[in-house]
């Protein structure tokens, strides 16, 4: 027997493959547990194969199940961000825009951006998450966030990306601990600790910095690594250490210490805007453009 598939039937699968239990899920879904049954078993006559591996305990996702599953979320996602547009469009809104970004972007470049879309769209709602690189690019894989200001040395498949700064490093040491004048060599800390930021910011730039290292021939001690800015100036003005961080992060922070320029090296890192190629917020092409017309004022 064939079924007409409506979105009850996906919406219903969600919340069993979510349980995983078809009482939970049912109690959930205010419906009774033979009609779920029916309902999923109507799913799976219309898929032609078995979406749940079920026994008197347990019940599991099949491989196919699996993967509905995913897709089952992705859609589901795209009909809320639909729906939170039409709501914005109601209110006389052009759109939303959820941005991710990474803690150097506040000090870099995102302000100026904020205020030039702000400027432009007054009524445009915008949610910003600071988060690190990786989760960044989940979300973004997910349609959960709209742009991403991350440091990636490849643009994931499915992306796109646009470069926003390129800068330089520099050397984080105590407050006049150590001479901020002339050419600074590292082999000189090579015996300090050094506190970075650890491989959850961002896998590739942690690789990028070791290459500094790797250029001068030693091992860096790093004694402690995490993901805030701030907590690295931090614990560098308490003595625990030394860091390296991207220069545009000298700027918005008053802490007690002093940053030595690293422009010799050659190493750069770059501050990316990422997107979704697949994401059609129509908030999107109006960020892009004032992006560009940004950085042809810049340069």
């Amino acid at each position: 027997m064939s079924y007409q598939i409506e979105l009850r039937h996906l919406h219903y699968f969600k919340v069993v493959a979510e349980e995983l239990h078809f009482r939970r899920a049912a109690e959930r879904l205010f419906i009774a547990q033979p009609g779920l049954s029916r309902q999923i078993k109507q799913l799976e006559d219309y898929y032609g194969t078995p979406l749940f591996i079920r026994d008197k305990r347990n019940v599991a996702l099949t491989e196919a199940g699996s993967y509905l599953q995913k897709e089952v979320d992705l859609l589901f996602n795209q009909l809320g961000t639909v729906k939170e547009h039409i709501e914005k469009i109601t209110e006389g809104k052009i759109t939303s825009l959820k941005l991710g970004f990474i803690g150097s972007a506040v000090q870099a470049i995102l302000p100026q951006l904020l205020v030039e879309l702000k400027k432009q769209q007054p009524l445009i709602d915008i949610t910003l998450n600071e988060l690190t690189n990786e989760v960044q690019l989940e979300m973004l894989s997910k349609k959960e966030l709209d742009f991403g200001f991350v440091r990636i040395k490849e643009t994931p498949i499915g992306m796109e990306s646009l470069p926003i700064l390129t800068e330089h490093f520099s050397l984080v040491v105590p407050k006049n601990r150590f001479p901020t004048k002339g050419k600074v060599n590292l082999q000189d800390f090579k015996q300090e600790s050094f506190i970075l930021f650890s491989k959850e910011y961002s896998n590739s730039y942690y690789e990028l910095v070791m290459s500094i290292f790797e250029d001068h021939d030693f091992v860096p001690h790093v004694t402690l690594k995490t993901v805030n800015a701030l907590s690295i100036f931090n614990l560098v003005s308490q003595g625990l250490g030394v860091a390296i961080v991207p220069s545009s992060l000298k700027k918005g922070y008053h802490t007690h210490v002093d940053f030595l320029e690293l422009q010799h090296l050659p190493q750069r890192t770059t501050l990316s805007l990422v997107w979704n190629k697949q994401n059609r917020n129509p908030g999107i092409p109006l960020m892009l453009e004032i992006v560009n017309q940004f950085k042809n004022i810049k340069t």
